[in-house]
């Protein structure tokens, strides 16, 4: 399959003031935790782009649902809360002014879109239809990369649809064990115009992975014991990193992915 190889992952410092919207947080502990995650991310060989904390934007440490990166061109995303929109400006500059890509916006003003149910496979794209994105969002994907089949996917959960099914590795797609998961992975399965390998794991929490560059990110094994063991046994052909996000994870719609928006910076701008 055609591999991304990303060069950058912007990240954006956790702000105090995310515990005022999730009270149970430990900030410290969760702060520790974005570190460890940040320096994972620089472990692999990703140039980090750090932003700084805004105490203003609460939720500015999820980066990943304000935009969304493909082939050098970005698409900044819209997220349904009006209060993001000074994180998507700020996400919109760093994208356009430092790493140099083309900008993509969301032009239907009733579209809803959020980076964590954009499920890029290399091949294709599936879109989450869930509270944070409807089908309007999903439209504008396909037509910011019409060269990819782009399909929308109802997900009834209360999840991104990167939570429940995400991608393991070349044309390797991971998924939990309910019976929820397997049916949103039906549903994606009827629609795919590609045959994708299935790693099914003993916990639903543990699907949300991140393949970088020949490297494995998942959760640890305190928080994932089955699925840890499984990771180990089942993925030789690449590295396994993992990392303890537990703290942050109280965040309503969070997930290992939100916390980073991975860029693959190239020299040209491609023809939309």
């Amino acid at each position: 399959m055609p591999t991304t190889r990303y060069t950058h992952a912007v990240v954006n410092r956790l702000p105090r003031s995310l515990k005022d919207r999730q009270p149970t947080l430990d900030y410290d502990r969760a702060k520790r935790q974005h570190e460890n995650y940040v320096q994972a991310l620089r472990d692999i060989g990703l140039d980090v782009i750090e932003m700084p904390a805004d105490e203003d934007t609460p939720w500015c440490a999820f980066v990943d649902d304000t935009a969304f990166v493909c082939n050098g061109t970005a698409i900044i995303t819209k997220p349904a809360e009006p209060e993001r929109a000074k994180e998507v400006e700020a996400i919109r500059a760093v994208l356009k002014k430092e790493i140099g890509l083309p900008i993509v916006e969301v032009s239907d003003k009733s579209a809803k879109l959020h980076g964590s149910d954009i499920l890029f496979t290399g091949r294709e794209f599936f879109i989450g239809i869930t509270k944070w994105t409807n089908e309007s969002g999903a439209c504008a994907v396909a037509s910011a990369f019409p060269e990819y089949p782009c399909t929308p996917i109802k997900v009834t959960e209360n999840k991104h649809l990167k939570t429940i099914v995400s991608m393991a590795g070349p044309d390797l797609m991971c998924v939990g064990s309910s019976d929820s998961s397997k049916n949103v992975l039906k549903r994606l399965e009827r629609e795919a115009t590609y045959s994708y390998q299935i790693l099914t794991l003993p916990e639903d929490e543990a699907a949300n992975v991140m393949y970088i560059n020949g490297t494995l990110l998942h959760r640890s094994a305190k928080e994932i014991p089955l699925s840890f063991n499984v990771l180990a046994e089942k993925i030789t052909d690449f590295t396994l990193q993992s990392v303890d996000i537990s703290e942050l994870l109280k965040c309503e719609g969070a997930n290992l992915n939100s916390c980073c928006l991975l860029v693959r910076r190239i020299k040209h701008i491609r023809s939309l």
